[in-house]
């Protein structure tokens, strides 16, 4: 994963970016409540097309009746299915869970894995589930977390034109200091759940609305602009 290298300015507006998101969003974290790496694993398979609220509800339960890797694999599917049912998708994601920890128990001695490699072997995980488990789970920064919060921030902020996942990645990967990696997708998780949401974003209340290329107050100034030079 490789993009063109970054100018010094593009980096230099992308700390300024992180400064302000930082002492914003001093309190952000991974969202979805685990106690170890496997529930973080199995946590973030549920996450798939599900919020974050949805699946805590899930686990509260799903976390006491399955203490381990082992334990998930000796139901039958169709149990784990109904313990996961309210998640959606639950035939898929149950059929991955067991998938996983299957692997987990047979090459992992029952433990999750801390690479990248060995985690994008299991079922059910990608770059953004292996992401979030090294990174919130064992403090490796393999990368940088893409979820939909991410990818419409980075665009509306000018920090990708990519669509995909991965390309937005390696473009973030650039800009943003290794360093800030884990904590940078809880920064504009956070800021996308708070203000810059989907369908309204609140540009009149965002900390980063004097940098953003996309705010609608920077598009009503220049309208104003342009109707008064008109008016000269």
């Amino acid at each position: 994963m490789k993009r063109s290298q970054a100018s010094s300015e593009e980096k230099q507006r992308a700390r300024h970016l992180i400064r302000l998101l930082k002492r914003a969003y001093v309190d952000a974290r991974c969202s979805l409540n685990h106690a170890n790496p496997l529930e973080l694993l199995i946590a973030t398979i549920l996450s798939a097309q599900c919020t974050d609220e949805r699946v805590n509800l899930v686990t509260a339960d799903l976390f006491r009746k399955y203490r381990c890797a082992e334990d998930y694999t000796s139901v039958a599917q169709t149990e784990l299915e109904q313990d996961i049912r309210s998640a959606g998708f639950y035939r898929n994601k149950a059929k991955a869970i067991q998938g996983a920890c299957r692997i987990i128990n047979e090459r992992h001695q029952g433990r999750v894995p801390e690479n990248l490699d060995d985690l994008l072997a299991l079922p059910g995980v990608a770059r953004k589930t292996a992401n979030v488990v090294l990174g919130n789970a064992f403090g490796i920064t393999s990368g940088i977390v893409v979820d939909t919060h991410v990818a419409r921030l980075s665009e509306r902020l000018g920090l990708s034109t990519e669509k995909q996942p991965e390309k937005i990645e390696c473009d973030l990967m650039e800009l943003v200091p290794r360093k800030d990696w884990i904590n940078f997708s809880h920064w504009l998780i956070a800021h996308g759940r708070q203000v810059c949401k989907a369908r309204k974003p609140l540009c009149g209340e965002c900390v980063l609305e004097s940098l953003c290329p996309s705010s609608s107050l920077k598009a009503a100034r220049l309208q104003t602009s342009e109707s008064d030079e008109r008016q000269l």
